[in-house]
């Protein structure tokens, strides 16, 4: 029987992804997957000369922060990310929220320490929906601002370019990433090669700038710069965005795809244009007002525009896949209101899109890129996001690898001492310029940080307080069996999220209608934290007061899309009851939520949660309840 939601992990590991072969796998992730990272080379040199901070370009200056930026990309993308946090992966499944349930399930539950790991690690989904804002915004600016140099009369054409760019990207989201990544993969393949090409071009006319590679330019950077070097860290980061992203598109190529690209193409052609445009500026100290695209010969330099802003289109590409994957992850573990999700790849069930997220994230781009306009003001906002997630990931992955990796910790646990040390001096870094622009990504995590958390809390107290008024199941249907009301044939399943209380809409249904169904059954969904649902334990059926009444639990992985009829059609396959899809009616209490000063939370935060209740897709869409077998009756909580 085929179906959108995979009965185990198998369904959606090395098979899935092996249907399409691992050559295509690593084109589509080339396409997807390091769109973000392989366009930091428009900008991040560039800042480091901006006036900010002061910086002459000479000689050691200009192999001091090549050298930064080498190592960066093996330290906090190569080592950490590419070779050893890909190792944390969730059945397949990556990102911060997948690393967050696997630290969480070494600790015991409902221990302050796994409160505070979900704290650490909703904050971390949190900025990195902020860095999936700025990213789309600076990328692309960054792009169309090569117009300046070849025309600098097209300066007032580059922000309303931008957002037509950036409008059309958005819109382009509903046919998925399978389709979006056989189109990008190519375009940014080219891009690589061209990077590569402009960075061979110039090294041949200043190999001096090789040394770089050496750590101890580094180092003496540091050495001459003093204690202000450090700020330097904040521009050095921008090379590095993407790392989390990586990890959090795995479960759309896996972690193979990703590595072999990673190590074999994509980060040898980003050293060589680093390199390449270091060796211009070396040439010539003036270029430093962009040199990415005074580092390209002229007679390309209208080509290197275009494939620029082509490739900072697929930049965004990456977060906004990511921040799918992350806002579903989000939704199953019951962290933001339910969203309908599509599926765009029949081969590759990781492959989603989110309208809403997409939306709401087309809309926010656009005001950033209205409100910034231009890279360099970007710039000083961009890396406080992507620095904290960094952290957060460095103290999951610890706490991960002390606990379930007893072989690798010996030298992981060390090495997280490294990474730790790394991103917290990228943090102090981007923290200096806070109020230069580093308070919007942070007050925008905040803005989601406060979504999420009061989602999670209003969601406790409204389950708290059904379940106080409710009435025990046990107690309830032996005395209702006493006096039977009048009976109907067909199968009555109601839904219910407390698997010992008598549902609202049974109350209502014998209130109201008078009547009872032949067969009964009282169905509760569990979300497990583990992205798919083994078959074993997919369905657990129990007859309860005889044979008219059955208690039914569905267990779903957080990254799998609920279909409550199709897990009950499949008890049949596993010999157990048979539910009739034609003769079954599904009965559902739509909660009106009541905001009261004296319970719960702060009364703002109530009608937050209200408001966010009201404008949720409903339960019964969301597990894929047909409409015309569905009957939903209303009751009204107080929190």
């Amino acid at each position: 029987m085929s179906s959108s939601v995979p009965s185990s992990p198998a369904g959606h590991g090395h098979a899935a992804h092996g249907k399409q072969g691992l050559a295509s796998l690593v084109i589509g992730a080339i396409g997807v997957v390091f769109g973000d990272i392989g366009t930091s080379p428009l900008y991040t040199l560039k800042e480091a000369f901006s006036p900010h901070f002061g910086l002459v370009s000479n000689h050691d200056t200009v192999l001091g922060i090549l050298s930064l930026v080498f190592w960066a990309l093996m330290i906090v993308v190569t080592l950490k990310y590419v070779t050893i946090i890909m190792r944390a992966d969730n059945n397949g499944e990556g990102g911060i929220m997948a690393l967050m349930t696997l630290a969480q399930r070494t600790l015991p539950k409902g221990s302050r320490s796994a409160y505070v790991i979900g704290i650490l690690g909703i904050f971390g989904a949190s900025l990195f929906f902020g860095d999936s804002v700025i990213t789309p915004a600076i990328s692309v600016l960054g792009a169309v601002e090569g117009l300046e140099v070849a025309a600098p009369g097209l300066h007032r054409f580059i922000v309303p370019i931008t957002v037509v760019i950036l409008l059309v990207l958005f819109l382009a989201q509903r046919h998925g990433t399978e389709k979006v990544g056989k189109i990008f993969g190519p375009i940014t393949t080219l891009w690589f090669v061209s990077l590569a090409a402009i960075g061979i071009y110039n090294i041949i006319e200043a190999p001096e700038v090789l040394k770089a590679l050496n750590p101890m330019w580094g180092a003496r950077f540091f050495i001459e710069h003093g204690s202000h070097s450090v700020l330097i860290l904040g521009v050095v980061v921008l090379a590095v965005t993407g790392g989390e992203a990586l990890y959090a598109d795995m479960g759309h190529f896996g972690k193979r795809p990703i590595r072999y690209a990673w190590y074999t193409f994509v980060l040898p052609c980003l050293m060589l244009n680093y390199l390449g445009q270091g060796a211009f500026v070396l040439g010539h100290p003036s270029a430093v007002k962009n040199p990415f695209f005074e580092a390209v010969p002229s007679w390309a330099l209208y080509p290197m525009i275009v494939l620029a802003t082509m490739a900072a289109v697929i930049a965004s590409q990456a977060v906004i896949t990511g921040a799918f994957s992350v806002s579903r992850q989000a939704m199953q573990l019951g962290y933001i209101p339910r969203m309908q999700i599509k599926h765009t790849s029949q081969e590759t069930i990781g492959q989603i899109y989110v309208p809403g997220i997409n939306w709401l994230l087309m809309v926010a781009v656009l005001a950033v890129v209205l409100a910034f306009r231009s890279s360099t003001a970007l710039a000083t906002a961009y890396g406080i996001s992507v620095s904290a997630t960094m952290l957060i990931d460095t103290l999951l992955l610890a706490l991960v690898a002390r606990a379930l990796w007893p072989r690798w910790r010996t030298w992981v646990l060390p090495l997280c001492l490294v990474f730790f040390i790394v991103d917290v001096g990228f943090v102090v870094a981007n923290g200096a310029k806070f109020f230069d622009g580093a308070w919007f990504p942070l007050l925008l995590g905040v803005v989601v940080f406060t979504l999420l958390r009061t989602w999670r809390r209003g969601r406790e107290l409204l389950h708290d307080e059904v379940r106080k008024e409710g009435i025990g199941l046990d107690t309830f249907l032996p005395g209702l069996m006493l006096a039977p009301p009048v009976r109907v044939p067909g199968t009555a399943i109601f839904m219910t999220a407390d698997k010992g209380v008598v549902p609202h809409a049974l109350l209502h249904n014998l209130k109201h209608n008078k009547v009872l169904h032949e067969r009964n059954v009282f169905l509760t969904v569990e979300t497990l934290n583990i992205p798919y649902a083994p078959r074993e334990k997919r369905l657990k059926i129990e007859s309860i007061a005889g044979e008219d009444f059955y208690r039914v639990l569905v267990r779903f992985g957080f990254m799998e899309v609920p279909d409550v009829p199709l897990a009950l059609m499949r008890s049949c396959d596993a010999g157990g009851t048979y539910f009739d899809p034609m003769d079954t009616t599904y009965f559902a209490s739509r909660e009106t939520v009541v905001a009261s000063r004296h319970r719960g939370m702060p009364i703002w935060r109530d009608r937050l949660f209200a408001f966010m209740h009201r404008n949720a897709a409903p339960a019964t869409g969301f597990f894929r309840i047909p409409g015309n077998r569905l009957v939903e009756l209303g009751a009204q909580v107080e929190i």
